[in-house]
Order: C-alpha cells, then structure tokens, then sequence
C-alpha cells in the first residue's frame, strides 16, 4: 500500500495544528512542576498511551458512531469547524474557561483528554477518516502522537531552549492558524453541501 504524500500532508498538519503540542507545552510544565524529571517523563509516556487508545478508537469507529446517532458529516464538519473556530480564538487571545483543578496526583486526564485527544481532535480524525479512508490519518495521528509525546519527555530542555515567550508566540500562531482552519472546514462543508 502506497500512502498518498499530499493527503498525509494535509491530515498531518490539520492534527498538529489542532493537537498544537507547544500549545500544550506550557501547560504540561505547569501541571508537572513539583515533579521529578523521572515521575514527568513517567506522566509523558502515559498521557501519550491513554491518547493513541482513545484517538485510535475513533479512527475505527468515528464513523460508525454518526451512523448510529445518523449525524451526517455536514452536521458534523459544520459542528467540529465551530468548536475549532471557538478553541482557535481561545488560543489566539489566551483565554481560559474551567475551573483550575488540582492534578498534582495523576495528570493523564487534562493532557491526554481534553489536551491532546480532544474534541478538535476527535473531530478532525473522523472527518479525515471520511475523506481519506482509515491509514492516511492513522499514520498522520501517529506522526503527530510521538510529536507530542516527544515535546512533553524533553519538555525542560524545549522550555529553556525556547524560552516562555517563544512558547507563547507559537502557541498564538497556532491558535492562528486553527482559526482559519476551522473556517475553511465551514466553508468546504457548505460547498459539498450545495
């Protein structure tokens, strides 16, 4: 089987810019901050585990899950490019919502769902399962998955190469570009629609 280059360019970059790992980077480091470099990288590999099992479901059985509640995946891209469009300006102007809870004991919940495996992410690999089958955003989730993993396990020497700031501009940019994602998501499920 041959993977088509452009297809896993563009699966590849619209996860990592929902999955933004330097967005996450910060928070990451926060949650992580009382902890041994062992014990955090330790909390890296889990988070990276429980995402792969909860985003590689969904590859599988994304589809199957509109089917059953009969979504249809203009009511889907319609719905995720909102959600996109919300996190997007979120991002941009660094704006939180939720109540600040302590995950000083086991911090997989808020890195692996919402953070990593997330609704953006959640949404985009259905919609990409639709349009380009199963192994095309399989491999593009895994490439991205040990990208974030990556950045998390070497997360102290990221923060001190790049500094809090340069952290804060790419997460922007990121935020950015997920905007305009979100809104050509709108924008080609209304074209299909039509």
């Amino acid at each position: 089987m041959i993977l088509d280059i452009d297809a896993f360019t563009h699966a590849f970059v619209t996860l990592l810019v929902i999955m933004d790992p330097f967005g996450g980077l910060p928070v990451f480091m926060t949650l992580t901050k009382d902890f041994t470099e062992d014990r955090a990288k330790h909390s890296a590999h889990r988070a990276a585990r429980v995402s792969l099992i909860l985003l590689t479901i969904f590859v599988f059985i994304g589809e199957g899950v509109l089917d059953f509640f009969s979504i249809s995946i203009f009511s889907f891209q319609v719905g995720g490019g909102l959600i996109l469009l919300l996190l997007g300006l979120l991002y941009v102007l660094g704006i939180s919502i939720g109540d600040a809870k302590d995950y000083s004991k086991d911090i997989v919940i808020p890195m692996a769902t919402p953070l990593i495996a997330g609704p953006g992410a959640i949404t985009a690999i259905i919609l990409l399962v639709s349009r380009y089958g199963l192994w095309v955003p399989l491999a593009a989730m895994l490439v991205n998955l040990l990208i974030f993993w990556a950045t998390m396990y070497y997360a102290r020497y990221i923060r001190k190469f790049i500094g809090e700031q340069g952290l804060e501009i790419m997460s922007r940019i990121m935020g950015l570009l997920l905007v305009a994602l979100a809104i050509e998501m709108i924008r080609s499920a209304w074209i299909d629609f039509l």
